[in-house]
């Protein structure tokens, strides 16, 4: 399955998110184009908000946070998130 925002691969599947930090609620927007808009509570300082999503992620799929990983705009509000071994329905 590939939607706009989500890729399958072999192994796994690719997650198109924007975030908004520093927002006053926590969690899922929304679409935004072409990606998940997310707002975080966190500031986008020392990895904070990377962090912070890869947990909220990891808790909305219940998933263990060792299995996402960021692997595009690891310092910008587009990023790209890999979900090991999920199939793309899942998300």
């Amino acid at each position: 399955m590939t939607t706009e925002y989500v890729t399958a691969r072999d192994d796994g599947a690719i997650l198109a998110v924007r975030v908004q930090p520093r927002a006053r609620r926590e969690g899922v927007v929304g679409l935004h184009g072409d990606a998940v808009k997310i707002a975080l509570r966190a500031p986008p300082v020392d990895g904070a908000a990377n962090a912070a999503l890869l947990a909220l992620l990891a808790k909305l799929v219940d998933v263990p946070v060792a299995r996402l990983r960021i692997v595009a705009g690891q310092t910008g509000r587009l990023k790209r998130i890999h979900f090991a071994d999920l199939p793309a329905a899942t998300l």
